[in-house]
């Protein structure tokens, strides 16, 4: 049985759209475990969930054990899922999904017109930050009849084209009857594998982090923390000492100022869904065990850090100069950069809030509330207020 995950595929649509009903048909998993997510029906945090694409005989797909006819599958590919929110006030939860994901499965319910919203935005997010490998879903076609789910079919065309995804298939699916669910499995199959960089030092985005401690677990038998998310190069093993960064924020009383200091730790386990691994490498989702505190892990706290071996981690910012890209949004108005304009950037698997300090045509300098840890060659995506609302305004890399 494969191990690890070859793919990370995330899922990306206006909300309501049935992105995690399309996951659970695919992984029989609901994603939207959080408290939050449950109390409000509709996903907050990025939610995961791993499967197993497996074949049968007759040339089709499936996530089962056993195909149709009672034969065994055969294991083909392993995937991990990533239900990001569609909701248009959590787009920088979408855009941190967005970093550490291979594919996307975009999907478009067929009950309203293409496109809403939240639609436009995640493909901007798709041309934006380069995501290839997209599979679109088209849903809730047993809600509709034949002429308005042929009509949705055809909006959905004239939507994609010219973009960088206009020959994505296009796949009509009842996800909760569990028809045409073979099709998106065929087309996740397609994708290619990436080639992964494992000699290079070892990074990994934390996407997750948590305390899997119950309350009153005695002293003596509780566990280190959790952190969970995505390998981008090289790998880990069991025993590294590792360093998270930005890490922990302290103030100092004098300068009145937060200041972070490097988290270091030891990866006591490793582990890919309920299977455990003696090393990880890029692709897929995976879980490391530590030894830290699990005070520092519990509630996400973690997330958007970075984590690698001691020493060997990219540069961190405090204030930085983005080359900025505007995106063309004809529904967003054309505005100047103000001095202090609050802005929020999509980093990694974070987000940061930042200030504008100077603006110039292509570029904007902008001062951090909290430090970042990144590469110089990833993209940045840059939310703005304008007209009273969050809007994904452009994207950048730091110069």
């Amino acid at each position: 049985m494969l191990k690890q995950s070859e793919l990370s595929i995330g899922t990306l649509g206006h909300v309501d759209h049935g992105k995690t009903t399309l996951v659970s048909a695919i992984t029989h998993q609901w994603t939207d475990v959080h408290s939050e997510s449950v109390k409000r029906s509709m996903t907050i945090k990025l939610g995961y969930a791993e499967a197993v694409i497996s074949s049968c005989e007759d040339g089709g797909y499936t996530t089962e054990k056993k195909c149709s006819d009672g034969s065994e599958a055969k294991e083909v590919r392993r995937i991990s899922l990533l239900d990001a929110p569609g909701h248009e006030t959590l787009m920088a939860t979408a855009i941190a999904g967005s970093s550490i994901i291979d594919g996307a499965l975009f999907v478009i319910s067929a009950t309203e017109p293409c496109p809403m919203p939240q639609t436009r935005e995640h493909l901007m997010i798709i041309n934006a930050l380069g995501i290839k490998n997209v599979v679109i879903a088209q849903t809730k076609v047993d809600i509709v009849g034949k002429e308005q789910a042929v009509k949705s079919y055809g909006q959905i065309k004239d939507f994609i084209k010219g973009s960088r995804i206009e020959n994505a298939p296009i796949i009509p699916v009842m996800a909760n009857k569990n028809i045409n669910v073979d099709k998106i499995l065929e087309e996740i199959v397609n994708i290619g594998v990436p080639k992964r960089n494992t000699e290079s030092d070892p990074i990994m985005y934390i996407a997750r982090s948590f305390d899997v401690n119950k309350p009153g677990t005695k002293i003596n038998k509780l566990v280190g923390g959790v952190i969970g998310g995505s390998v981008v190069k090289g790998k880990f093993k069991v025993g590294d000492e590792i360093e998270i960064r930005p890490g922990m924020g302290s103030s100092k009383e004098k300068q009145k100022k937060e200041s972070y200091e490097p988290i270091i730790a030891r990866v006591e386990s490793l582990s890919a869904g309920e299977d455990k691994l003696e090393e990880a490498i890029a692709g897929g989702l995976i879980a490391v065990g530590t030894d830290m505190d699990p005070s520092l892990t519990k509630a996400d706290g973690l997330v958007g850090q970075v984590v690698g071996k001691a020493g060997k981690l990219p540069e961190q910012f405090n204030e930085i100069t983005l080359s900025y890209v505007s995106l063309n949004r004809p529904d967003v108005p054309k505005q100047a950069f103000r001095n202090d304009e609050p802005l929020i950037l999509g980093v990694g698997t974070g987000t940061v809030v930042g200030y504008v300090k100077t603006a110039r045509k292509n570029s904007i300098e902008v001062s951090l509330n909290r430090p970042i840890c990144i590469d110089k060659s990833a993209k940045i995506s840059v939310l703005r207020n304008l007209s009273q609302r969050w809007r994904l305004s452009g994207y950048g890399n730091i110069v």
